[in-house]
């Protein structure tokens, strides 16, 4: 059976001021209501995400994750509020309504939004499988996440304004520069596959393309369907999202897409492996046929998304050595940097991905 993305009791240590949380949603007019349940959604690593049940229906609350300040440019919630607040004035349907933005950290502890919650299912690699998902729904469903992409990088960035959420040019070098940085400071371990990696990323960056609006972090835990699984109904998680060379989203959309045969880690990650859905050749070949554009270099972008991904892990799981977090899923993310740094020396090597 089908059922909403499911939510468990807030985990210990992460709990909201419900008292205070009332409060404020009640004195700025949001519409909220009565609040009668918070809960917790467990998946993702990055932003803590929370339901919230009132007898005006349901929302979602994002914060940083405890023990984040010390990633610097991360985690900006006001920033994601505006990206919504942009699309939502943009046109673009695709997305929760947001509602309100806090800054005042003495509300529960750190700036944080809410949104409206969209009704649908969350499709997520430890789930998914139990689902009983046919083939060809599985098909049907990876062509409309390629589709979606490529609707999201044909919004207009000048038309409707959203140029105004990053600077484009360099945008390449400025992401593998700042990403190697980040990871340097998160080093827990010696990773030469890491090093590598970001090595050859400087010798070898492509020229890049003409800038679209970028989601930054787009694959099926990240996406609400209907419950027949026929339409996506909401792209979620923009905390990632700027402007600039649109290849380096779907570089990163397929570092993601873990295939049969794959390491056990890269699976956990993503749902990709299941029977029907495309490869990652066919996800760049429909990507290509749908937007027009020239993917001869997408190794590159694959690779960089590895780089990316692995650096993400190393910071959460640089936080739970540092005894930041206590939240046991960290405990094993250091294995998933080696793992990734690999499988991307690995497609340097071979020159495919």
């Amino acid at each position: 059976m089908l059922n909403q993305d499911i939510t468990k009791p807030v985990r210990a240590g992460e709990e909201l001021d419900q008292a205070k949380l009332q409060a404020y949603l009640s004195d700025q007019h949001t519409g909220v209501g009565l609040i009668n349940e918070i809960a917790q959604f467990p998946g993702g690593y990055s932003n803590l995400t929370y339901l919230i049940r009132s007898d005006q229906g349901e929302y979602v609350l994002r914060r940083p994750p405890f023990g984040a300040k010390d990633i610097k440019g991360g985690h900006d919630m006001g920033r994601e509020f505006r990206v919504l607040s942009m699309l939502k004035a943009a046109g673009y349907q695709r997305i929760p309504q947001p509602v309100v933005f806090c800054e005042d950290e003495t509300v529960i502890g750190s700036p944080f939004y809410v949104m409206e919650r969209v009704p649908g299912l969350i499709l997520r690699a430890q789930t998914a499988p139990k689902m009983g998902i046919t083939s060809n729904k599985m098909r049907q469903l990876s062509e409309s996440l390629v589709d979606t992409l490529v609707d999201l990088h044909a919004l207009n960035i000048q038309e409707t304004g959203l140029i105004q959420l990053g600077k484009p040019e360099g945008y390449i070098r400025r992401q593998v520069n700042g990403w190697h940085k980040r990871y340097l400071a998160a080093q827990t371990d010696d990773i030469p596959a890491m090093t590598e990696l970001a090595r050859w990323l400087d010798e070898t960056m492509p020229v890049e393309n003409s800038p679209t609006l970028i989601h930054n972090d787009f694959k099926y835990d990240n996406v609400v369907v209907n419950t027949d699984l026929s339409q996506i109904l909401a792209v979620l998680d923009w905390e990632m999202c700027t402007v600039g060379d649109p290849l380096m989203d779907v570089g990163t959309s397929l570092s993601y897409w873990a295939e049969t045969g794959d390491h056990p880690t890269r699976q956990s990650f993503n749902l990709t492996w299941l029977p029907g859905n495309l490869t990652k050749q066919e996800f760049a070949q429909r990507y290509a046929e749908k937007s027009g554009r020239d993917v001869s270099k997408l190794l590159y972008y694959y690779v960089f998304g590895l780089f990316k991904n692995a650096v993400v892990l190393q910071q959460i799981y640089g936080r739970y050595k540092k005894g930041l977090t206590t939240d046991e899923r960290f405990a094993s993310l250091g294995v998933g940097v080696g793992v990734l740094a690999r499988d991307g020396a690995k497609a340097v090597e071979s020159g495919r991905f």
